[in-house]
């Protein structure tokens, strides 16, 4: 029997617990109820047709946001199974929707290979719904069912003849539960990007009614598409990336693998489909082969002299990109945010396709070896030398430096209540020290701009006084010494002028942060601070304005033609207590917290903003110049 004629009905569905706690306790489902929670309600729908073209079923499918903030997900798979179940006679569709672990993911007879984490999917985003509605085209008749806060509202009507095939599933998130229900393309389509490129010919679309824009993802390369694309706009040291795919066990390993003259490592690991940002033993065995490989070839062709060191694994890390994609039928995820792959099994597999497979490739094509292996003796050497400087970041004082901007601490010890803010120059810096809270906020002024990081190595990183300083305050270390559990405080909070030299400075921080403390970022400990753009006094009326556009709606609700209105160009022009009550209060300041929701966007972002290729920046900036707020002229 083939994949497409392979019958999936209601014997498929497997029931294993009910839907009760769902609504009372959602972030135990779905993480949170901010905006990563909303954005995994799509996310769940999408893995189940997702599952449907790994099975070989299903070839497009296509997510809409509507006018309403109501999302919609249409595939062309096999639809779910409509006949009784035989547990309790119900429609096996109202089964899957209504009741938790009641899928074809928990029978591997239906799904060798599914991407969900838990197997709840479908029915939490019904539980967590105002309303859906879902759609069955199957076996040449459409079916319809309409769901309300989880309970059913109607039967599964229809039976009204159709030459589709597939599943059709529109929901409303819930206000009740949700802190805002609005949806952003931006986050979903890093998901949606990641899903193709990891399934070859499957075509994913996603509309947004909101402002008529449509984009498409297929990628008929799969791995390598995948590796040309976090590439782009980088030199590289060979031009094709190697692919390597295998199978043992009854597990698939694809792994893409390219070096560029970057100094940076670029690895993005998936198991079944799920990214697992905190690694896994995926990737212990993909770095335990390359390690190997690499060095075996290395001596078969005299690139390393005989008495000479083997290469070492972080040797080997810079300028590494790679895509690891693994599939296998009982994944185990543990780490903090259970996106780390726990099998033990899956290191010695992935080891052993990959070493045989870098071996032959290079074996074949000797020349493509020679560059990798120079810059991972250059990256040696520059790792020893970096290793000295982060052992003198160490254990200097900060006392007794001459640090060009000098942090005022605050008075707890606690790490969990503190916070720093990093402030551009003296003048703010002066008044953010009189105008903070000193139990609990720091100040460290930082002169003038710190280097970009981005064309740098990690012992000319630490050359830099500013970031010298910037490490030992913040207290966790950097490089191979870097421990979040060691940060001295809970937010890390960058406040700078809201005028280009302000944002350039961010931008070169928030390029080191992610380059170089990717943890901090990772744990939610990066915010950026809110100054006020203007202060509007009428008599003894004071307001403050974050934006042109609040100002403009202050002006258009009342006469503000006596008003004295104030444009502040930097913090400086602020008092400390202006900028404590505007900036720094907590009980009524502004944050942005920094998070990462698509890692390959992100990457691509500082490639093309603070890499050495001037091309892509220019026509980045001519494509998003009708999006700036602040320009000075």
């Amino acid at each position: 029997m083939t994949p497409a004629t392979k019958l999936y009905t209601a014997k498929d569905i497997q029931v294993l617990e009910g839907l009760e706690a769902v609504r009372r306790r959602p972030g135990m489902y779905i993480g949170d109820t901010g905006p990563r929670g909303l954005h995994h309600l799509v996310y769940e729908i999408v893995d189940n047709s997702v599952d449907e073209a790994i099975g070989g079923f299903c070839t497009e499918i296509y997510v809409t946001i509507h006018p309403d903030e109501s999302v919609s997900v249409m595939d062309n798979g096999r639809g779910i199974p409509i006949d009784p179940h035989p547990s309790n006679g119900r429609p096996a569709s109202e089964v899957v929707l209504t009741t938790l672990h009641a899928g074809g993911k928990f029978d591997k007879g239906a799904y060798k290979v599914s991407g969900g984490l838990h197997g709840v999917g479908i029915s939490v985003v019904n539980g967590l719904s105002e309303w859906l509605e879902i759609t069955i085209f199957k076996n040449g008749k459409e079916w319809a069912q309409r769901f309300e806060r989880g309970i059913p509202v109607t039967d599964l009507e229809g039976g009204i003849d159709t030459d589709k095939s597939g599943t059709l599933v529109h929901f409303m998130a819930d206000e009740e539960i949700f802190e805002e229900v609005t949806f952003s393309p931006d986050i979903l389509t890093g998901r949606f990007r990641e899903m193709a490129f990891l399934n070859p010919g499957l075509k994913i679309t996603l509309e947004d009614m909101r402002n008529e824009k449509t984009v498409e993802f297929m990628y008929e390369g799969g791995i390598k598409s995948f590796v040309d694309y976090i590439n782009k706009g980088k030199n590289t040291l060979f031009q094709e990336p190697v692919v390597i795919s295998g199978e043992k066990d009854g597990m698939t390993v694809d792994i893409g693998i390219q070096y560029n003259d970057g100094y940076l490592e670029r690895i993005f690991a998936f198991a079944n489909l799920i990214h697992t940002v905190e690694g896994g033993t995926h990737v212990s065995g993909f770095r335990t082969a390359l390690t190997r490989s690499i060095n075996e070839l290395a001596r078969r062709n005299k690139l390393l002299k005989e008495k000479e060191a083997n290469l070492s694994g972080e040797d080997l890390k810079e300028g590494l990109t790679a895509v690891i994609s693994v599939k296998l039928a009982e994944p185990q995820f543990e780490g903090q945010t259970k996106t780390k792959l726990g099998n033990s099994e899956v290191k010695g597999i992935v080891d052993s396709i990959i070493y045989e497979d870098m071996l032959t490739y290079f074996e074949d094509q000797p020349k493509l070896l020679i560059p990798v292996v120079e810059k991972a003796l250059r990256a040696r050497q520059a790792r020893n030398a970096a290793k000295k400087a982060r052992e003198l970041v160490r254990k200097s004082a900060l006392s007794g430096m001459n640090l060009p901007g000098k942090l005022a601490d605050c008075s707890s010890r606690n790490p969990e209540i503190c916070e720093i803010y990093i402030v551009e120059g003296d003048s703010a810096g002066g008044s953010a020290k009189q105008g903070r809270d000193r139990a609990f906020q720091a100040i460290l002024p930082l002169r003038g701009k710190i280097l970009n990081v981005e064309k740098a190595r990690l012992d000319k990183v630490l050359s830099s006084r500013e970031i010298r300083t910037l490490i030992q305050a913040l207290g966790c270390g950097i490089g191979e010494d870097f421990d979040t559990s060691k940060l001295r405080y809970n937010k890390i909070i960058i406040m700078t002028d809201a005028d280009v030299d302000g944002a350039h400075i961010s931008t070169l921080l928030l390029t080191f942060f992610y380059r170089y403390m990717t943890g901090i970022v990772d744990e939610g400990h990066l915010y950026l601070a809110q100054p006020p753009l203007y202060r509007i006094q009428k008599g003894k009326n004071i307001n403050y304005c974050f934006s042109d556009k609040e100002l403009r709606k202050i002006q258009e609700e009342d006469d503000y033609k006596k008003a004295t209105i104030q444009r502040y160009k930097g913090l400086g022009e602020m008092n400390p207590d202006q900028l404590w009550e505007t900036t720094m209060d907590p009980q009524s300041r502004v944050l942005k917290q920094i998070q990462v929701d698509d890692a390959v966007a992100v990457d691509e972002y500082f490639t093309i903003l603070m890499g050495d290729k001037v091309e892509p920046r220019r026509a980045f900036i001519e494509s998003h110049a009708h999006e700036v707020r602040n320009l000075d002229v």
